[in-house]
């Protein structure tokens, strides 16, 4: 199944569901009306809502209208917790190599941070951000929302209350990331707004792309219409379920909340190229003692996309384009 919230003028804008092939949507509204109504309610709603799914792909519901993601909000507009891990630990060791930190982690341990989670944009929405100094650079990650889960749950059973799959670009502003790394808080003007895909599916959506809690697909990257690389979610180190696991160690998740794989990066990066600038920059300053590649400009035009293996566009493309504040 797949989900979208269409813009209507309100906060949590109105939920819809999409046609596997992205072409058509109805909204839900006679089943439940915002995303967050779906997740809260989950096992009541679910049935009707893939049975409306179903008859959508069938073609046999007169209301249906064309899907367009520029009306799209981010799936969940907003949410009471959104966690960012760094579960590709490729991604971090190419970091520590190149500018030479001293990073104290436990490999059985997964990096999370909190973020941001009160203002999502949607997909095709224009980025803004205050000055080009900021040194704003893009990060291609997988994530996933889960309903209501108990404290102290298991790898196995975490991954049961996972129900819907997205992609995000996790903006970063590197001017200000490694000051505020080493007053040893968490990021603030370091990690902006980030943007989703306009469309959330289901696990089972993936086919055999969704394997042992990992999206076993390409992140499809271009930087102003130039391919800068295409990493697999395989190589994602810890997968989502042990991920959620330990986040809920000692406390509670609420359904709604989203926890983000971090930057897809892969051990082959020579061959499939990376999914953020800060990567790249690094991978240059190993091989060439400088940094070659430039943070992001105002006008810079950046899209996401992951394909399944029937080659379509499973989430929809998260496209848009930098801008001043």
């Amino acid at each position: 199944m797949k989900l979208a919230t269409i813009k209507n003028g309100h906060r949590d804008g109105r939920l819809a569901i999409v046609s596997r092939d992205l072409t058509k949507a109805v909204y839900a509204g006679t089943i439940v009306d915002t995303m967050i109504e779906a997740l809260e309610n989950w096992h009541q709603v679910e049935t009707p809502l893939r049975n409306r799914y179903a008859l959508l792909n069938k073609g046999c519901l007169n209301e249906a209208f064309d899907f367009d993601p520029i009306k799209a909000m981010a799936p969940l507009p907003r949410c009471y917790q959104f966690v960012d891990a760094s579960a590709f630990l490729n991604h971090g060791n190419i970091m520590e190599q190149a500018y030479n930190l001293d990073v104290k982690k436990e490999q059985t341990i997964p990096i999370l941070v909190q973020r941001q989670s009160d203002d999502f944009l949607g997909a095709r929405d224009d980025y803004t951000f205050p000055s080009e100094a900021d040194n704003a650079d893009f990060e291609g990650e997988f994530a996933v929302i889960v309903d209501d889960m108990p404290m102290g749950i298991g790898t196995e059973e975490a991954e049961n209350h996972i129900k819907l799959v997205l992609t995000l670009n996790d903006m970063s502003m590197r001017t200000h990331l490694f000051r505020e790394l080493q007053m040893g808080f968490g990021f603030i003007n370091a990690k902006p707004a980030t943007a989703f895909s306009p469309v959330a599916v289901t696990p089972d959506e993936l086919g055999d792309a969704w394997h042992n809690g990992r999206v076993c697909l390409n992140m499809d990257v271009t930087h102003n219409g130039v391919r800068f690389g295409n990493p697999n979610g395989r190589e994602m180190d810890f997968s989502f379920g042990q991920i959620l696991s330990h986040l809920a160690y000692n406390r509670n998740l609420k359904a709604g909340a989203i926890i983000g794989s971090g930057t897809v990066s892969n051990t082959n990066w020579k061959e499939v190229g990376s999914a953020c600038l800060a990567e790249r920059r690094a991978l240059e300053l190993i091989e060439y003692g400088e940094c070659r590649t430039e943070f992001l400009k105002y006008g810079d035009r950046l899209t996401f996309d992951v394909k399944g293996t029937d080659g379509r566009s499973v989430f929809g493309s998260i496209e848009h384009t930098m801008m001043p504040s």
